[in-house]
């Protein structure tokens, strides 16, 4: 196996747990990246010889290493073990089959999402050392599901960053374009070949349960709506109404979808446009709800994006309350990995000041326990969500 050697003082913060390796902590003099093929294993070295496990290699990318293992090898018993205790944890954790079945580093298995709908999984695969495993995970997840499909969902953007091919196909059974599946006591439909990701979001689970409790007879507007995670479940858990907004006509049609499952279709709206261009209109009618959803897109997706993406969710906050009626409740969430939970909870803040109302945190939560966080790695942690009830003028 190849020997990746480590400058003098990189491997402190892999002996505290952390997986990944950056290009420029490897001594290229004593062992050059180039020239390897993406998705090698390689035994990790300090600057002194000493072995810090197995790795997962890229050398064309920043993260150039993932570790897998403190071992000298890694193979097909090691994805077996893994995924079988990955499965066995949601098992603890989970009634309903339905659940992020794997969450990448935080189950061991760097560059694999495995999410299950029932009967029917969604396999994602984003660094050449997992694809080179590929089979081996659609082998070893039939014999411990025993599904009747798996749909290989390998056309995202990570693997454009990889220098990956994208691939859509059924790679056992069949799979059809909307599968069945339960959160939150709540039957619903994921659209998993046409859908974002895998076709649904799992993470925030915990989040949509702690306000299916607070929507009773309520007036609910959820903005980036998708395929109506938070409206339909809202509507389920007996909220007088729900407007769902997206700027897809498709998700729309999959929150009708959701609607007509539970028989809600009469009491969903939908609205077809981009969020803050419908906030806009909808202040400018001088139209108000009691409970306002806001869960959009990563605003930050780099680093270097950090000072206008939060200065978006600012500006996006702010016009959510405004169309908060007095004693409302507004859900601010976010999925940006580089923004802090803080410094969601200071837009949340920051608007309420500049529109002179009363905003006072009910509750705060991140993602499900079927998205783990490794406790070395906090980018594993990244998702936030506040419970901010607004009064009126303070």
């Amino acid at each position: 196996m190849l020997e990746l050697i480590l400058n003098r003082g990189a491997e402190r913060r892999l002996k505290r747990g952390h997986l990944w390796i950056y290009s420029n902590e490897v001594d290229t003099k004593r062992s050059p990246l180039k020239g390897i093929e993406p998705g090698s294993l390689c035994q990790v070295l300090d600057s002194q010889g000493k072995l810090l496990g197995t790795a997962f290699i890229n050398p064309s990318q920043l993260i150039c290493g993932r570790l897998v293992t403190k071992k000298s090898s890694f193979d097909d018993s090691d994805i077996s073990e893994r995924l079988l205790s990955s499965l066995s944890l949601r098992q603890r954790y989970f009634e309903h089959p339905s659940y992020r079945l794997v969450y990448g580093d935080s189950d061991g298995l760097p560059g694999l999402v495995v999410d299950r709908f029932g009967d029917y999984l969604a396999v994602q695969v984003s660094n050449w050392g997992m694809e080179h495993f590929q089979q081996q995970v659609v082998d070893k997840l039939i014999e411990l599901v025993q599904p009747r499909g798996i749909l290989l969902r390998n056309d995202h953007q990570g693997r454009a960053v990889e220098g990956m091919p994208p691939v859509k196909e059924v790679v056992f059974g069949e799979v059809p374009e909307m599968v069945p599946f339960e959160e939150n006591g709540v039957p619903l439909l994921a659209p998993i070949h046409a859908g974002q990701k895998t076709g649904w979001f799992y993470d925030h689970r915990e989040n949509r349960r702690l306000l299916n409790r607070w929507v009773k007879g309520k007036r609910v507007l959820d903005l980036f709506s998708y395929a109506g995670g938070w409206g339909i479940q809202a509507l389920a858990s007996g909220a007088a109404s729900t407007t769902c907004v997206d700027a897809s006509q498709q998700a729309l049609d999959w929150c009708q979808v959701n609607a007509d499952h539970n028989g809600l279709v009469d009491k969903l709206n939908t609205v077809h446009g981009k969020a803050l261009d419908v906030l806009k209109a909808m202040v400018a009618a001088g139209e108000k709800f009691d409970v306002i959803v806001l869960d959009p897109p990563a605003f930050i997706k780099r680093r270097k994006d950090h000072k206008a993406g939060l200065s978006a969710y600012r500006h996006i906050n702010e016009l959510a309350m405004r169309l908060l009626g007095e004693d409302g409740l507004l859900v601010s969430a976010s999925c940006s990995m580089h923004l802090q939970s803080d410094e969601l909870l200071d837009c949340v803040r920051g608007a309420a000041h500049r529109l002179g109302r009363r905003a006072r945190i009910l509750a705060s939560g991140g993602q499900g326990a079927d998205h783990p966080v490794h406790p070395a790695i906090p980018e594993t942690s990244y998702l936030k969500a506040h419970f901010a009830h607004l009064g009126g003028d303070r």
